[in-house]
């Protein structure tokens, strides 16, 4: 199977869903609000609003404005998403999901690699996502069950019950991803718009502290986590745009959708921290979601939030199972999404996974350089010529760029898993490397890679055109 640049759109009935193995050709069914709808309710994350504090105050640096820190979410958002975006398009022109792609950029066998990287970092997310939906959800619901229930369920809820439930509505949705982003279009996103414009109402009621007060010298190390939770949605885009009735319908609906929900999920967190929290407790999920929950009718609009974030656990879950059918094509997607649900819900139930989300951006850390290889080389070659068979050819020199884009990801922000710093460290004082405020291992590591990527492809190009 090889690329071709524009695929008829099929007519299918509003139930259709995708096929069962990569065999099959994809139904192309998803217009402009289905990819809005989609991208818009998974840039609104509850987690959001808690990453803001990061941004406000930088590891190392002076406490922004809350301008600066404003300014610096939106850039960072913007570039982000048009990462999306782009990787978003050749999934609609080929028909082929994220990590099936990469056999035209490394060979179907090199395509294991980065694949692998992404089922491990996919499963991570949603195992967090189902902890983080069952904690807002036990915070949220009254804890204690009616009097007559307290002979068969004791007298409060149990915490392993939240969890079942958030698992078991994460493999119901992967089951039946395009019913579910339909649903997303016509009743979540307006819900979710609702609910948030309701919440800064309730938070900009309070006295505003001085917004031009502060420093902007954090100004790109705050972006790139906005960048970096954008970027992170990469390696999941053409599993959607693979569905899409066009390109331009794909890269739109992902930069529109995203671009807006992802901004104002971490802004809400800054008229937060502005107004009712206190930036000391403002890393505590406990603390943001009880400001939410504590204004007027807070409960209702936090509730949809979180009912809001199964998409999130869906779409990982989902992701993952598109990944499994790039090592093994054959694999029907149904049975694949019930083993990753049930494993996402068993070690959800066993893993205290608090610390693990360091590891998991040092993991998603990866895909911004291999967003930067995928993006030049697709669209330096003749689409023609990218490969997605199960014979792809391997292609030994693409992972190289891909490799240096990391490093100098690392070299710039080696993150917070403590082991892995101190290797990073090590490496800086070799070097007479210091990162400097101004840096964004983002926009570094993407440079670096789309540079080194520029002149194999080039090579490529001539090669194929003989």
């Amino acid at each position: 199977m090889t690329a071709t640049v524009e695929q008829p759109v099929v007519s299918e009935p509003v139930w259709v869903e995708p096929p069962l193995t990569l065999v099959e050709p994809p139904p192309r069914v998803l217009g402009w609000l289905d990819q809005i709808g989609l991208w818009g309710n998974l840039g609104m994350s509850i987690l959001g609003p808690v990453t803001a504090i990061y941004v406000l105050q930088p590891a190392g640096l002076p406490q922004m404005s809350y301008v600066g820190a404003a300014t610096a979410i939106v850039a960072g958002t913007v570039l982000g998403t048009l990462l999306i975006a782009v990787a978003a398009v050749p999934g609609a022109q080929t028909g082929a999901p994220s990590m099936v792609l990469l056999r035209g950029l490394f060979g179907r066998r090199l395509s294991f690699l980065p694949t692998l990287v992404n089922i491990v970092q996919l499963v991570g997310w949603s195992v967090f996502e189902i902890v983080v939906i069952s904690a807002a959800a036990q915070q949220l619901i009254p804890r204690h069950w009616p009097s007559w229930t307290h002979g068969v369920l004791g007298a409060t809820v149990p915490h392993w019950l939240y969890v079942v439930i958030a698992g078991v509505l994460t493999t119901a949705m992967a089951i039946r991803p395009l019913g579910v982003v339909r649903v997303l279009r016509r009743y979540a996103i307006a819900a979710v718009a609702i609910s948030t414009v309701y919440l800064y109402v309730e938070l900009l009621r309070h006295p505003l502290p001085a917004l031009t007060h502060g420093s902007w010298s954090g100004f790109w190390p705050g972006a790139d986590y906005a960048i970096a939770a954008a970027v992170s949605f990469a390696p999941l885009a053409s599993d959607y745009s693979r569905h899409a009735r066009s390109p331009r319908s794909a890269f739109g609906g992902a930069m529109v959708g995203y671009t807006v929900t992802q901004a104002a999920s971490y802004i809400l967190g800054l008229a937060a921290i502005a107004t009712v929290v206190r930036a000391s407790q403002a890393t505590d999920n406990h603390t943001m979601f009880a400001a939410f929950i504590a204004v007027p009718v807070g409960w209702l609009a936090f509730g949809v939030l979180v009912a809001r974030e199964l998409d999130q656990s869906f779409a990982d879950s989902y992701s993952t199972v598109v990944s499994v059918q790039n090592l093994f094509p054959r694999f029907d997607r149904r049975a694949l999404a019930v083993v990753v649900g049930g494993l996402a819900t068993v070690l959800a139930l066993t893993l205290k996974i608090d610390d693990y989300a360091n590891f998991l951006v040092l993991l998603g850390s990866v895909f911004v350089p291999l967003t930067a290889v995928l993006v030049v080389d697709y669209f330096g070659r003749r689409t023609a010529h990218w490969d997605v068979s199960e014979s792809a050819p391997t292609r030994w020199l693409m992972p190289l760029p891909w490799l240096a884009g990391v490093a100098v990801y690392q070299l710039v922000n080696p993150g917070y898993v403590g082991w892995w710093v101190d290797r990073w460290t090590t490496v800086q004082h070799w070097l007479h490397f210091t990162p400097r405020s101004w840096m964004s291992a983002s926009v570094l590591s993407f440079a670096v890679a789309a540079l080194l990527t520029l002149p194999l492809t080039l090579l490529a190009r001539s090669r194929e055109s003989r």
